[in-house]
């Protein structure tokens, strides 16, 4: 329960003001249809993240002991650092054609646009730490979830609602403290 809890968290946090946060509320926007939304967003997440689950386990193999875990808690530490940068869309990922309807416009745009973005790094580290693929996988999905359904429901609204950068310090800190927790495990 703790590596679904932990996943969804740590996900849900630093996907508020993330550019997929802001695809989904692009994409609510131009299309008005929540559901296909919705549900593009599920697909392409669950897909993306079970992978990067997966290559956070097969990676966590490589490197053992001291310098795995030393890695993790570096990588968690960055994460904290990256979270503070306010995320812009590019253009590109949010004007995947629409001649595909909403719910394959959203699967397409929103795979590509977390190729390598914080959350599917935040899942690599996750799946590396926990080595657990299909609990990572689900609670990163949640957390993706937890984010953008209101992002799709509420569209430009919550932007004005919830104060971004207070959401940004928040989960810096939950990501700083995780890895200052791991590094003091290593060193105890």
């Amino acid at each position: 329960m703790e590596i679904l809890l932990s996943s969804t968290l740590l996900v849900a946090l630093a996907e508020i003001g993330d550019k997929t946060m802001l695809l989904a509320i692009v994409l609510a926007c131009r299309f008005r249809q929540p559901w296909p939304i919705i549900a593009g967003i599920f697909a392409a997440t669950i897909v993306n993240h079970a992978l990067a689950a997966w290559a956070g386990a097969g990676i966590a193999g490589l490197l053992d002991g001291y310098w795995f875990r030393l890695a993790v808690a570096l990588g968690f530490i960055a994460m904290a650092a990256w979270t503070l940068v306010p995320d812009t869309i590019d253009d590109d990922e949010a004007g995947v054609a629409g001649r595909f309807g909403a719910f394959l416009t959203t699967t397409i745009a929103f795979f590509l646009a977390e190729m390598g973005d914080k959350t599917q790094i935040a899942t690599v580290a996750l799946g590396a730490q926990y080595q657990a693929v299909g609990l990572v996988a689900a609670g990163t999905t949640a957390g993706m979830m937890i984010a953008n359904v209101p992002a799709v429901f509420l569209g430009e609204q919550i932007t004005r609602i919830v104060p971004m950068k207070a959401v940004r310090i928040g989960a810096a800190l939950v990501f700083a403290a995780i890895g200052i927790w791991a590094l003091v495990a290593l060193f105890a």
